[in-house]
């Protein structure tokens, strides 16, 4: 707080507004953040009188731990001992099941099955021995890769199979199911057969129906915005939509696109290339465009921002992020409209692209994804490493990648 309160001093006439926004996104990950998130103050003043209350909190656990006797090393190791003792009769884990699925395997045989296929990651605090002077060796658990306890006495462990073998993941170890499954196999597979043979049609036997659902993660500023509250005033007016709207009309006067052999350019047919291209993007023809139809996201790296010699000091600053698909997280530097031309004139389009800026390495300048995609009615093909577009006189263009 002090750091940016002299750092503000030395800015004429800030906005209110800009400065509660900027210590707002300037705040690192921590309680405070989290109960600024919650209490969401609208002046400064709040903000101060937040940051206050959180200052005097701090301040009093930092006296409390001060105040706190340390113990010495003896008194520490008794009380290991006792507790040690003691941990057994007076502390258990609540079972979360009511009935538990009876194996056909030991449950530390599945436990490394499993752990081996990488079904399920190993605990946490899993090879972290406790003394060893106090350990009951006899006694390992599979699941934690410890001493102390089996795998049958674990309740998390008991837990984990449990939940996983209602949830259809541990069949084969369970004899009833298995011999279920494959009796309902064997029936589905003979009615398919008798079928296909009466109807002549294609023995299929895919039958299974998939358990899990995976869906993507995506960002920026589709579905309404990058905030939650823009996200929901989009989500209310999308429900607001009565079931008898009426859909619009087809245009009719559009050509249709497709792609056919002819447009396929490349030497080599083994290879999976993306489709990358080159376009004018506000003054410079920029090359290494990814056209990306599973991005949600219309994205401008910053070192091609700095390429194109445009300022950052007037990107609208954002406070949302990018999130890829193992998870990590871009913060959005900010966002900037540049003007998007495909194709020569004449059979060429522009239209204004609003691109996120972010500061990370990549091996494109520019991601075009679903916004500018849907924007030019473009259809990108991998197959063809091509693009096809409507120009402005509904022409249907082809860009071929570089």
């Amino acid at each position: 707080m002090t750091r940016f309160a002299e750092a503000t001093n030395e800015i004429l006439n800030l906005n209110p507004e800009v400065h509660l926004h900027a210590f707002k996104s300037g705040l690192r990950p921590g309680k405070f953040q989290e109960s600024i998130a919650i209490v969401k103050p609208k002046t400064l003043a709040e903000f101060h009188e937040k940051a206050t209350t959180q200052i005097e909190v701090e301040e009093f656990r930092a006296l409390r731990r001060a105040d706190k006797p340390i113990p010495s090393r003896d008194k520490e190791r008794r009380n290991r001992q006792s507790n040690s003792r003691t941990d057994s009769r007076t502390f258990r884990l609540t079972p979360k099941f009511d009935n538990y699925t009876a194996f056909n395997t030991k449950r530390d045989d599945i436990i490394k099955d499993i752990l081996h296929s990488k079904l399920i990651k190993p605990s946490n605090r899993a090879g972290t021995y406790q003394d060893q002077r106090h350990v009951d060796k006899s006694k390992y658990c599979a699941f934690h890769q410890k001493y102390s306890h089996t795998t049958n006495d674990c309740v998390i462990a008991k837990d984990v199979l449990e939940k996983l073998a209602r949830q259809g993941l541990l069949d084969k170890y369970i004899a009833s199911r298995g011999r279920k499954r494959s009796t309902d196999d064997l029936g589905q597979q003979s009615k398919l057969t008798d079928n296909s043979r009466d109807k002549g049609k294609k023995v299929d036997n895919d039958i299974n129906p998939p358990r899990r659902i995976i869906n993507c993660i995506s960002g920026g500023l589709t579905g309404g915005g990058c905030t939650n509250s823009a996200r929901k005033r989009s989500y209310r007016a999308m429900m607001m939509m009565t079931e008898t709207t009426t859909s619009q009309l087809v245009d009719k006067d559009k050509p249709e696109i497709s792609f056919v052999q002819k447009h396929y350019k490349s030497n080599d047919r083994n290879l999976d290339d993306p489709v990358v291209i080159t376009a004018q993007v506000g003054e410079p023809l920029v090359s290494k465009i990814l056209m990306d139809p599973g991005s949600s996201a219309d994205v401008l790296f910053y070192s091609t921002l700095q390429k194109m010699k445009l300022s950052d000091k007037n990107l609208p600053p954002s406070s949302g992020e990018l999130v890829g698909f193992s998870g990590e997280r871009v913060s959005i530097r900010g966002y900037i409209w540049l003007q998007t031309t495909f194709g020569e004139y004449p059979n060429s389009k522009t239209i204004d692209i609003q691109y996120l800026v972010v500061d990370c390495r990549s091996p494109y300048n520019i991601i075009l994804g679903r916004p500018s995609l849907n924007a030019f009615n473009a259809i990108v093909s991998t197959v063809h490493l091509c693009v096809k577009f409507l120009s402005q006189d509904n022409k249907v263009i082809t860009i071929h990648g570089d």
